[in-house]
């Protein structure tokens, strides 16, 4: 419907430390999710479902993955206008200089977005789980007359703190905005929200990260070399100056900014009614298409558990645990409550006995792990106890991190025979 009248740009984020160490070795784009996917199919698929099909996604930091990925995964009919670009930061006459926040990473990559033709910018995060009907957004910015419009959902005191916290009119045009407010800042910043978000305590409008711009809106604010970001800055310099309207999302959404986050996104997968859907025909998220056999399950009880392809698994139990492609897990294993990743290969009995390989990839047998992340192609030895929680301070060590009691084992960790956390 606005395919020839949108660019959309996916914003790949900086380094990624919040979410280190799943960003040591990998961008954030990169990230592996729900078993299967990676962090940027969301918004691209989100695109593709909205038949928006001009993708750049801009990245600096390890993108080397994520580069693999899109080429490997993203092929259009070679006589339509379709594409997904990787940008990762380069050296240009006009600028030497990393990305420095998000509005400058637009800034150094719009000589490549003005080689097209395009209306409007729908500029997106690639760290966010969501599933958005984009046209509903640039429909109602197109009958406003808008010149920037921000996709907003309602949030708590608590999270209000970690969002750009905004305030509207009547017709939906933002009069105010801040970033990232103090918890004693925000009284007087409630909006006019529904009931069911008040009885909630949802009554604070936030931004989402997610704006339409009119290209020659765009063109003039990305002129100002002085402003970096869009939230501390493009967006708030913008008000007053500019038709700032608000487009309240009513669907599930959440920023997978941090491990905590990206442990609940995960482990929300398990609900009998998970809020984010992976099974709607209509928005489905596409993938690198892997030619992997089914999963074969001896002897494991399973409750609430999403288990991905070409799974081997012996467990004893496995609750509330999101297994990835190609995981391996040995007899009596117990997991819970665990996001493990899977591996990018299999071990044949071949390379094992060349390589002398004592510990095999995957989780060994009689393991107990419990509130863990195992990030891809670990390996971890037989009667390995891992319990992750509260009572466990944050930690740093050459194979796992502890980040709010979420135990992380860090991508090709090696967990010894016996091991006890």
């Amino acid at each position: 419907m606005y395919n020839e009248k949108v660019l959309n740009i996916i914003l790949g984020g900086g380094q990624g430390s919040r979410l280190f160490p799943l960003t040591e070795k990998r961008s954030k784009p990169a990230v592996s999710i729900a078993g299967k996917y990676r962090l940027v199919d969301i918004p691209i698929s989100n695109c593709i479902n909205c038949n928006l099909k001009r993708m750049y996604v801009l990245t600096q930091f390890n993108s080397a993955s994520l580069n693999r990925h899109i080429k490997n995964t993203y092929h259009f009919s070679f006589f339509s206008s379709a594409f997904v670009d990787v940008l990762a930061a380069e050296q240009t006459i006009s600028s030497n200089e990393w990305f420095q926040g998000t509005a400058d990473a637009v800034r150094q990559s719009m000589h490549h977005f003005l080689n097209h033709d395009f209306e409007y910018a729908l500029i997106l995060s690639g760290d966010q789980l969501y599933q958005m009907d984009f046209n509903e957004m640039i429909e109602q910015h197109i009958k406003s007359n808008a010149h920037i419009s921000i996709a907003t959902q309602p949030v708590n005191a608590k999270e209000a703190t970690s969002f750009g916290i905004l305030k509207s009119d009547n017709e939906q045009v933002i009069t105010s905005f801040i970033e990232k407010p103090s918890a004693d800042q925000l009284p007087g910043w409630e909006s006019d929200v529904s009931d069911d978000m008040k009885n909630v305590g949802r009554e604070y409008l936030a931004s989402m990260g997610i704006y339409i711009f009119n290209r020659d809106v765009l063109i003039d604010l990305m002129n100002n070399p002085h402003t970096v970001d869009f939230g501390k800055e493009i967006i708030p310099q913008s008000i007053g100056t500019h038709k700032v309207i608000s487009y309240q999302y009513p669907g599930y959404w959440t920023d997978i900014g941090n491990i905590e986050s990206f442990f609940e996104a995960n482990i929300g997968l398990t609900d009998d009614i998970p809020k984010f859907n992976l099974y709607d025909k209509e928005k489905r998220i596409y993938t690198h298409a892997r030619m992997l056999p089914t999963s074969k399950i001896s002897g494991t009880e399973l409750k609430n558990a999403v288990i991905g392809d070409g799974c081997i698994i012996h467990a004893a139990r496995i609750e509330k645990s999101v297994i990835g492609i190609r995981s391996r897990i040995g007899k009596d294993s117990v997991i819970t409550n665990t996001y493990l990743m899977g591996s990018d290969q299999y071990e044949t009995l071949d390379e094992i006995a060349a390589n002398h390989v004592e510990i095999l990839m995957g989780v060994g047998e009689r393991c107990v792990i419990n509130n863990c992340i195992v990030d891809k192609n670990c390996r971890i030895g037989d009667d390995v106890h891992i319990n992750g929680g509260k009572h466990l301070p944050d930690a740093e060590t050459e194979n796992y991190t502890i980040k709010d009691g979420i135990v992380v084992v860090k991508k090709g960790a090696v967990i010894q025979k016996g091991f006890k956390l």
